[in-house]
């Protein structure tokens, strides 16, 4: 049979376990609007009677109070890791969305600045060269004006190589980032895994390792996923980057500027491994700025080549079929036939070759110059075809961008329900906690009235 004092301690167990409950409320509350918290639940359990009965024991049935058990986490690893892809995901599109921003400010399309009215005021001051041949001064306005082509496509590469640069150093920013987050990840894993190991709380420290997880796939793509002892471990496409207490690292190398982005796998920008030099497989942040480097600025930055190429060739191939005011044939209008290196080849306005006899003043050759504004396949088709594509590319990624947006406003939605605090529901286990511990201590004065009947006033 049970002692005449036991309700005592059954009444002292629950008042414990009712004081903890009520300091983690408090705790949940007092945290309710902090960045990466997980509100946590008290585990309560019954403490059972005599479970392996002997000879001379006695028990009366009932058991012996309550225990704390646990004090758990409120969090679902399976919305934790749908959340990491879909902030990556998210990352990655919103940097595309910004590099396609600085991009089109780059070419500023359709305005009264840019290259395709630029251009067209080319073949204008040619046709105005075709209306007066003989009048040098609108001769040395189509000089100019050639100098503006040039200025604006010198301009435009310009603006993409410091696009290309910036982009470049920041890659080498946020590898560093990514080691120091690594490393970071590896010491929690230390001082989780011992105190897992010794019985200590954890909670806290697991809600900063899974802030700086989610940094870490949002930059990079990286998974995760928690082992027996209380280790994350994470993987950038399937290769460890933190494994229990290790951390490697990673660095960006190739080439420094755009222009020695080349094709060439051995010197294109890519993210390796710090100790075995192979490519780590990155997505976030990491891998937009990748595929900027390697992709999509060199593509545009071909492509005014391209255009610059055209516009030299074109140009020079009827003008090298004309004569000057000086009866000089042969000569080029343009010299180089890159964005970087293109310029106009003279200054003096004899030169410029609008006749198609020499000693005449036909400016049938100057015709001729002016018409390539409407010759398919010229330097204007091609520069708006490029337009024209960078336009559809960037719409697509935004596009994309504001669909995931929304995916990932949702996922984020799910896993703030499942593991943030709700104050409503915090004031409830208040005061459930709040009543059970007046209930026991209910309890204990009962008994102790009982056993002040019971010692200090029988027999006398």
């Amino acid at each position: 049979m049970a002692s005449t004092f036991s309700g005592i301690t059954t009444a002292l167990s629950s008042l414990y376990a009712q004081r903890r409950a009520l300091d983690v409320a408090g705790q949940n509350i007092a945290n309710a609007n902090t960045e990466g918290y997980t509100r946590q639940r008290v585990q309560m359990t019954s403490a059972s009677g005599n479970t392996m009965p002997t000879m001379w024991s006695t028990s009366d049935g009932i058991g012996n109070g309550v225990a704390i058990s646990d004090i758990r986490r409120t969090r679902d690893e399976f919305l934790e890791g749908r959340g990491r892809e879909e902030r990556a995901n998210i990352s990655y599109l919103t940097n595309q969305k910004q590099q396609f921003v600085t991009i089109e400010n780059t070419f500023a399309e359709p305005s009264d600045t840019a290259l395709q009215h630029q251009l067209g005021e080319l073949w204008g001051a040619f046709g105005d060269v075709a209306n007066n041949p003989n009048d040098k001064a609108i001769r040395t306005a189509l000089i100019q004006q050639g100098n503006t082509v040039v200025d604006g496509i010198h301009s435009a590469y310009n603006a993409l190589g410091a696009q290309w640069k910036a982009n470049r150093d920041q890659a080498d920013a946020l590898a560093t980032e990514v080691n120091t987050l690594a490393k970071n990840i590896a010491q929690l894993n230390t001082t989780i895994q011992r105190a897992t190991a010794a019985g200590l709380p954890v909670n806290e420290m697991a809600d900063q390792r899974d802030v700086q997880l989610m940094k870490l796939s949002e930059l990079t793509g990286a998974t995760a996923s928690i082992q027996a002892d209380g280790t994350a471990a994470v993987y950038l496409g399937g290769s460890g980057l933190v494994q229990g207490v290790t951390a490697r690292e990673i660095r960006v190398t190739g080439a420094d500027r755009l222009q020695n982005q080349t094709g060439d796998p051995a010197n294109s920008v890519a993210v390796r491994w710090a100790d075995s030099g192979t490519p780590a497989q990155v997505g976030g942040t990491l891998a937009s700025i990748q595929d900027t480097l390697v992709t999509t600025i060199p593509k545009y930055a071909n492509s005014l080549d391209g255009v610059a190429a055209n516009l030299a060739n074109t140009v020079n191939t009827l003008h090298a079929g004309g004569y000057g005011l000086d009866g000089v044939t042969g000569r080029a209008f343009f010299t180089g036939s890159t964005a970087e290196s293109i310029k106009v080849a003279f200054d003096n306005p004899d030169f410029v070759a609008a006749s198609s006899t020499a000693g005449t003043f036909d400016a049938a050759n100057a015709d001729a110059l002016a018409d390539l504004a409407t010759t398919p396949g010229g330097a204007g088709e091609t520069y708006a075809v490029m337009i024209a594509n960078l336009g559809v590319e960037a719409q697509s990624v935004d596009r994309r961008q504001a669909i995931q947006a929304v995916v990932t406003q949702d996922t984020d939605a799910a896993r703030e329900s499942f593991a943030g605090v709700n104050l409503d529901e915090e004031m409830t286990q208040l005061i459930t906690y709040q009543r059970g511990y007046e209930a026991a201590s209910r309890v204990l004065t009962a008994v102790d009235e009982m056993l002040d009947v019971l010692i200090n006033r029988m027999a006398v």
